[in-house]
């Protein structure tokens, strides 16, 4: 259990009473007057830091809302990010449209490089973020090879290995004519993690890097949760490129491979699909 008077203090809140909310299902997540708490051991706060500069940069860049971060630390042997309580409503057609003009605009802020100053977090898997001048390079090494190498050391070996070697060795071939400028990207941008605050669109809990734009739009579509005037929105700022439909599918099975990873084999099927769909 926190030591919430620890915790209080930290914060300059002694008095307020913590209340259990939803919204943690990685960590514990609690309401604290004005604020939103996710709590944690002691190692977590690598992850919690991780998130809270992520969210800095995506703030820094006055494209899109994220919640305001109000503290990040460790205290006596608990972990915890602390952010601004935002009150979410129901999510409207304009609202979804806001989303994806505002996401292209983030997506429009660039550096020279892919990756990022740190790695971070996919869920409770690692993130690798060292700088690279190769997007094909990075995805293959850092993304696709590394939770492949993870879901061989969780026992899925086989045909799913034997497809994924096939799978990145022909990673070239989806990117002929297509060279994706490295974009301040989310990260783990699916429905759960973007809510509608009095009409304004919200996101939340990145995994943030700089890399191609398209691969937060294909998460936008793995689990749903986006409606048409959201692409449609997103369309009028940076139309899809030629290929995006093949490239949507590769950036999915990065995800599921993780899910793969974190969950279990009740995803091993939708790898295997989207592997079969690409080779």
């Amino acid at each position: 259990m926190p030591d919430w008077a620890a915790i209080l203090a930290d914060l300059d809140v002694a008095g307020e009473t913590p209340r259990p909310v939803s919204g943690g299902d990685i960590s514990a997540a609690w309401r604290v007057g004005d604020i939103f708490l996710k709590t944690g051991p002691a190692s977590s706060f690598d992850m919690f830091s991780a998130e809270a500069e992520g969210l800095t940069e995506l703030a820094a860049t006055g494209t899109i809302k994220v919640p305001a971060v109000v503290a990040c630390n460790r205290v006596t042997g608990t972990a915890f990010i602390a952010t601004e309580w935002l009150d979410f409503g129901r999510a409207t057609r304009e609202t979804e449209a806001r989303l994806g003009r505002r996401l292209a605009r983030l997506h429009q802020v660039t550096r020279d490089r892919f990756g990022w100053h740190r790695d971070n977090t996919i869920g409770l898997t690692p993130q690798h973020n060292d700088w690279s001048d190769d997007w094909v390079a990075f995805f293959q090494e850092q993304r696709l090879g590394f939770q492949l190498e993870l879901a061989a050391n969780n026992g899925f070996t086989g045909g799913l290995q034997e497809h994924g070697a096939r799978l990145l060795k022909r990673l070239p071939v989806f990117f002929e004519g297509y060279a994706p400028r490295p974009a301040l990207l989310h990260g783990d941008l699916w429905g759960g993690n973007w809510g509608s605050c009095a009409g304004e669109p919200v996101i939340f809990d990145p995994a943030v890097y700089y890399g191609d734009p398209e691969s937060d739009l294909a998460m936008t579509r793995l689990f749903g949760g986006f409606g048409p005037a959201f692409y449609e929105a997103y369309a009028e700022l940076i139309p899809p490129a030629s290929g995006s439909h093949d490239r949507s599918a590769l950036y999915q099975l990065y995800h599921v491979l993780n899910h793969l990873n974190l969950f279990g084999s009740a995803y091993l099927g939708r790898a295997q699909e989207l592997m079969g769909r690409l080779l």
